[in-house]
């Protein structure tokens, strides 16, 4: 493909770009934006599947013999902040950067993974097939997303064989080659209800703040190179009790824990039972730490391109995965979430160059 092709599927993902941030997608809500990508797709004479929210595709000449790669990144986006002073879905493109809501997180990144497999789509001699999929539910890491689309590709489409893949999301095209998991507790901590003028009761929230104090200084022994150590944070504390003069019964608070690759959630979980008088009960052990081996084809080949690797301290649909991915995309994580949330269109074609740089390597 000529550098003049090359640039044309360029503006075509920008285009596509400034069309899904002008249409809303909010997590759960990601319906015309799935039809939007299932549209560009047929017109670019790709079939185009569908499973909720999540839209798929396979390569021209697919070959049930060879294994798969997975080309993956998300359309929903969070809701605009109070601080925009832009039209949130407007896209607004000004001194090099385009503006709007999912601009950054995780448009870029898709829109140049769409380009890379269009680039791709036609050739009959991969070593590896190309799946790509734009899935739904990130940002809630909701079970309607990539964690429903892969047991239904197993199920319905078995010589779909996954082997690895890329997650696209904004990390300035550097590879996160980790990734924290996360582990979030409800505790509960029980006392006895009594009248705050007398000696009675058992005060349930001095018991919580024992509790609270070890999380805030314990340590665990094993720190890993790439993501530092376990890291915990109460966020939340409340009383059912809000009467001023009655000592609660029961106190409760929520933990955020962020678990490295060196310890499962179990064995975090043993340590603070162990440890802490109070209940402890996890939401989910659904998002687990990932990594990728620095070996492997995909990091290798990034890293011959003078990328550079590092542990990412935020969660995506990399841990909902059960094979090795390598999170990166155009974009910074900086600015995700942010009001007036923009990208540079720069980072777009760069990063749609270097996919494929990389992945000439692998392919």
């Amino acid at each position: 493909m000529s550098s003049d092709q090359i640039t044309i599927l360029q503006d075509q993902a920008i285009a596509l770009l400034k069309q899904l941030i002008a249409t809303p997608s909010f997590s759960k809500e990601e319906d015309q934006t799935a039809a939007i990508l299932e549209q560009f797709l047929q017109q670019n004479n790709i079939k185009a599947n569908r499973h909720l929210h999540n839209v798929w595709a396979v390569n021209k000449h697919f070959d049930p013999a060879k294994r798969t790669i997975i080309l993956n990144s998300h359309h929903d986006t969070v809701k605009p902040n109070k601080g925009y002073t832009l039209d949130p879905f407007m896209p607004i493109e000004k001194e090099g950067k385009l503006f709007g809501l999912g601009s950054n997180d995780a448009g870029g990144p898709l829109v140049s993974l769409i380009t890379t497999f269009l680039y791709y789509n036609d050739r009959t001699d991969l070593k590896y097939n190309l799946l790509l999929v734009a899935s739904s539910e990130e940002e809630i890491s909701g079970r309607n997303g990539i964690e429903a689309l892969l047991p239904a590709l197993a199920e319905n489409q078995p010589h779909i064989v996954i082997d690895s893949g890329i997650v696209g999301e904004p990390t300035q095209m550097q590879m996160a080659v980790a990734e924290r998991g996360l582990m979030v507790l409800d505790c509960l901590s029980h006392g006895k209800a009594g009248h705050a003028a007398r000696e009675e009761g058992e005060n349930a929230i001095y018991k919580a703040l024992a509790d609270i104090e070890w999380f805030r200084n314990y340590r665990f022994s094993k720190v890993s190179d790439l993501l530092g150590p376990v890291k915990m944070s109460v966020t939340v504390i409340e009383t059912d009790n809000k009467a001023h003069n009655v000592v609660p019964a029961q106190c409760k608070f929520v933990v955020d824990v962020r678990v490295n690759e060196l310890y499962t959630f179990e064995e975090v979980l043993e340590v603070i039972r162990t440890q802490v008088q109070c209940e402890v009960q996890p939401r989910s052990t659904r998002l687990r730490s990932t990594s990728i081996a620095l070996d492997h084809p995909l990091t290798r080949a990034g890293i011959a391109l003078n990328r550079s690797y590092y542990g990412s301290p935020t969660t995506s649909d990399k841990a909902l995965m059960p094979f090795q991915t390598l999170k990166m995309g155009p974009g910074d994580s900086a600015r995700s979430h942010t009001a007036d949330e923009f990208i540079y269109v720069e980072e777009i074609r760069e990063g749609i160059q270097l996919y494929i740089q990389l992945l000439n390597q692998v392919l």
